[in-house]
C-alpha cells in the first residue's frame, strides 16, 4: 500500500507586526494556493504534497483566518492583494502561479489586476466576484446584527463535538470532503477573533442581496495572463454559470467543469484536479509582466 505524503510543515513570518502562518513545500516554479472565506491553508492538504513534488508550494492563512493573526483593520480585496504582494516579498518569491478558490479566488484577481508582475499564471477555483448570485447562508450573514446571533449559531461545544464525530466516521473509513470542509470552516467561526474578522471580511464582498463585488469589467486586462477556471457542476454556493461568465470575459482562458463535484473541487475530487492544474501548467507558458492598457470606450 502507498505511504501517505505527509502534510507541509507550519512556518510563520511577521508582516506589519502581524503573525502570518504559512504552509511551503517543494521545489521548482511557484506556486501560491489562496484558501477562501473561513478557510486555512488546510484546505489544499489533498492537493499540496502531490504539487509539492514538482512545484514549490506556499498556502498562506490569510489575516483574520487559521492560524494567522487576526488584528482590527482592512479586510478587503485590496487589502489583501498588497498583503499577499508582501508576504511574496518577505518570502523572496518575484512570481507565481496564483490559484486561489471562493473568496480566494476574488484576491487572485485583484492581485492580477493591482501587480501583474506577481502573476505568471491565473487559476480561479469556484471563484467568488464574478456574478451577484451566492447562498443564502452567507449573504444572510450580512444582515445587520447578524454578528450578535452567531455566538448562539456557532457555539464551541458543538464545532468540538463536530470534530469528534468526524474523527469517529474517519475512523471507520467514512468520508465526506465537501462536508467536512463546511464543517471545519463552522468550526473555525466558534472563537470571538474569527467571528469578528469573518464578518468584517464578508461584509466587504458580499450585501444582503448577493455579492457587492465584481472582477467582470476588469478581466479583459488578464488577457495576458494563461488563466484556467475550474468549477463544479453541484457548487450550491456559487452558481457554475459564474465560470462561463469568467471564460467569456478572459480571453484565451481554459475552463474545466468537474462532474458530480460542489464548491471544492481541490478536496472532493483532488485527483481530477491536479491532473487539469497539471497539464495547464505544462502546456503554459508564464506571462510577462506587463499587462495590456486600460481602454476608454465610446458611450
Amino acid at each position: 500500500m502507498e505511504e501517505p505524503m505527509a502534510e507541509p510543515e507550519v512556518s510563520q513570518i511577521v508582516i506589519h507586526g502581524h503573525d502570518v502562518r504559512y504552509r511551503r513545500s517543494g521545489t521548482g516554479e511557484a506556486i501560491v494556493l489562496i484558501h477562501g472565506l473561513a478557510g486555512s491553508s488546510v484546505t489544499w492538504r489533498a492537493v499540496q504534497p502531490r504539487l509539492a513534488e514538482r512545484y514549490d508550494t506556499i498556502a498562506p492563512d490569510l489575516l483574520g483566518h487559521g492560524e494567522s493573526a487576526k488584528p482590527m483593520g482592512d479586510y478587503s480585496l485590496g487589502a489583501f492583494a498588497s498583503g499577499m504582494r508582501d508576504f511574496l516579498g518577505m518570502l523572496g518569491v518575484s512570481s507565481a502561479t496564483i490559484v486561489g478558490h471562493s473568496f480566494g479566488g476574488g484576491i487572485a484577481m485583484q492581485l492580477a489586476y493591482q501587480h501583474p508582475e506577481l502573476c505568471d499564471r491565473l487559476v480561479l477555483v469556484s471563484s467568488g466576484g464574478l456574478g451577484r448570485e451566492v447562498s443564502w447562508l452567507l449573504r444572510s450573514v450580512t444582515l445587520p446584527g447578524a454578528e450578535h446571533l452567531m455566538p448562539l449559531i456557532f457555539p464551541r461545544f458543538v464545532a468540538d463535538i463536530g470534530d469528534e464525530a468526524g474523527k469517529v466516521l474517519s475512523s471507520f473509513g467514512l468520508k465526506a470532503p465537501r462536508l467536512a470542509e463546511m464543517w471545519r470552516s463552522y468550526a473555525s467561526l466558534a472563537g470571538a477573533p474569527n467571528r469578528k474578522a469573518f464578518v468584517r471580511t464578508i461584509r466587504t464582498v458580499i450585501e444582503p442581496g448577493g455579492q457587492s463585488v465584481s472582477a467582470l469589467d476588469r478581466l479583459y486586462l488578464a488577457a495576458h495572463v494563461p488563466t484556467l477556471i475550474v468549477w463544479g457542476d453541484r457548487d450550491d454556493i456559487i452558481p457554475v454559470s459564474h465560470a462561463g461568465a469568467a471564460h467569456e470575459a478572459i480571453p484565451h482562458s481554459r475552463l474545466e467543469i468537474l462532474h458530480d463535484v460542489g464548491h471544492f473541487p481541490h478536496l472532493e475530487a483532488p485527483e481530477r484536479f491536479i491532473e487539469v492544474l497539471s497539464e495547464f501548467l505544462d502546456t503554459t507558458a508564464p506571462a510577462t509582466t506587463h499587462a495590456p492598457r486600460m481602454s476608454a470606450k465610446a458611450r
